[in-house]
């Protein structure tokens, strides 16, 4: 053969060899086992069904009061600052007291009189007792010596004349005894009079010492110093305002809620408050008025919190959020998207009033739903009966435990016995 088709049969015999070899004769790869499919893993949770809104307000002390003047006068001197802790009966300023010094000065004065001109009454009222007693013996005697002096003359012994003139002289001591006992009656009205004068300007000068006594503002009650409304050097008079008080030993916030929200709140019902103040902390308040009024403007209804407020740590003017606590017993729920999963349509729930944010799902049309249970790695498909939805959550109300963890989103198909793999968003 010659030389030159040599290389031609070599390409001829690959090609062929190429040819021959068949697709069922190469190897086949090792079948590759189906991944674990992500999933969204929610964990059933009893708490109460329905979302809670949170209001904002200001924290307000629980009262405030006010320490006035309550007499005329130049305010000499204030003790305290705006913020100051004062307790009740603390002196917390003066007012210039010259002109009610002088007043008490005069009353006392006048008592001094009023009780002299007593004293002479009485010394008075002393000799017409002692008169009285001289007349009631001179009495006496004339009686005696007309009687005697009657029977001489009957008997002979003695004149008629000297008869009847002691009888006149009988007569004229009856007569200077009926006229003391009147000036003995007079002198002790009269000193019953200056007795109730003594007492009225004992009165007076009780009036003027409590007046010097207002001159010094005292704390009405235990609280802080909120404004101060009057300088020292400002001339005053009774009713006039110095400083604003506030009571911390509990504090209030009042939150505006909508005439859609109000029907579910009520008097000493629990709220749960926190401030910005106070990051890491939780307050526990009661509701403790309710305004029978809206804002004409707004049309929301103001709602008064209280919290207590012991160590007064909690001050005026804070940023505060207010939710108000279900009042109804807390239920199992999931969020409704695990439904889906299990294999309801969107939209097949029952719905609710419109604006209540619930619907209730009747017992005639309750139908049993499914979802998917995480158990270890794997899913297992369950049957659970449903109650009220709100706000994207059902309410279980069998089939589900507390703490049971369930598909809410998946991001594949999914049957029972599936591989699943929480995604980072999963509930712990």
């Amino acid at each position: 053969m010659n030389q030159r088709f040599l290389p031609l049969l070599a390409l001829l015999a690959l090609a062929s060899v190429g040819c021959g070899s068949s697709p069922a004769q190469s190897p086949r790869p090792e079948a590759q086992r189906p991944s674990a499919v992500s999933v969204d893993v929610a964990i059933a949770r009893s708490q109460p069904l329905g979302a809670t809104a949170t209001y904002t307000g200001t924290t307000a002390p629980i009262r405030e009061f006010s320490v006035r003047s309550r007499v005329e006068g130049r305010l000499l001197s204030l003790n305290v600052d705006v913020g100051d802790r004062v307790r009740t009966g603390q002196v917390l300023g003066t007012l210039d007291d010259g002109l009610i010094r002088a007043t008490v000065l005069e009353a006392q004065a006048q008592v001094a009189a009023r009780e002299a001109e007593v004293n002479q009454t009485r010394a008075t009222v002393e000799n017409l007792r002692a008169q009285m007693e001289q007349s009631r013996v001179r009495l006496r005697q004339a009686k005696l010596d007309a009687d005697r002096l009657t029977r001489l003359a009957r008997e002979g012994a003695g004149t008629q004349r000297a008869a009847e003139l002691a009888r006149t002289d009988a007569l004229a001591a009856a007569q200077a005894l009926r006229a003391t006992e009147q000036q003995m009656r007079s002198q002790e009205e009269a000193i019953a009079a200056a007795r109730q004068r003594v007492n009225a300007q004992d009165a007076l000068l009780i009036r003027e010492q409590e007046r010097l006594s207002f001159t010094q503002l005292t704390a009405p009650g235990d609280g802080i110093v909120l404004s101060k409304v009057s300088d020292p050097g400002s001339t005053l008079f009774a009713g006039n305002e110095v400083l604003k008080l506030g009571d911390f030993s509990a504090v209030k916030v009042v939150v505006p809620v909508s005439e859609l929200e109000i029907g579910k709140l009520r008097v000493n019902q629990r709220v749960r408050v926190t401030l910005d103040a106070f990051a890491e902390e939780t307050f526990t308040g009661r509701i403790q008025r309710i305004s029978a009024a809206a804002d004409p403007v707004s049309r929301l209804i103001p709602v008064e919190v209280t919290l207590p407020n012991p160590a007064g740590k909690i001050g005026s003017g804070k940023f505060a959020r207010v939710q108000f606590q279900a009042t109804q017993a807390p239920r199992i729920t999931i969020p409704t998207s695990a439904l889906e999963v299990g294999g309801r349509r969107r939209g097949a729930a029952a719905k609710g009033q419109p604006g209540s944010g619930r619907s209730q799902v009747p017992e005639a049309v309750r139908r049993p739903s499914q979802v998917f249970v995480v158990e270890g790695n794997k899913v297992s498909r369950r049957t659970v009966a449903l109650g009220a939805e709100s706000d994207g959550f059902v309410e279980v109300r069998s089939g589900l435990k507390p703490g049971d963890r369930v598909v809410a989103r998946s991001g594949g198909p999914l049957e029972d016995g599936s591989e699943v793999r929480p995604s980072m968003v999963s509930e712990q």
